[in-house]
């Protein structure tokens, strides 16, 4: 356990053998649990990328590395013609 010294305006330091998941300028979640202050990294996100960070595109994703992996792919092509030909017949 580290201690810490509370200090003006209520600001404490960290310590280096526990600040290993964050960064100057990072956010932290601080909960009382219990009695205790519990401290969490928090990741923002910019509003125009949280979509990006959804469940639903996360799993997109994860199922397109799996096609990619098991070479359930088509392509690439020289046009867009071929390209769309393609696709149609593959049924995608």
């Amino acid at each position: 356990m580290a201690l810490v010294k509370i200090r003006q305006n209520f600001q404490i330091t960290i310590p280096a053998e526990v600040r290993k998941n964050v960064r100057v300028g990072d956010y932290l979640d601080i909960e009382k649990k219990d009695g205790e202050l519990v401290l969490k990294p928090v990741k923002m996100v910019h509003f125009d990328e949280a979509y990006f960070h959804s469940k639903e595109w996360q799993d997109a994703e994860a199922e397109a590395d799996r096609d990619i992996a098991s070479g359930k792919t088509v392509g690439p092509f020289d046009n867009i013609d071929d390209a769309l030909t393609a696709l149609k017949k593959a049924k995608i």
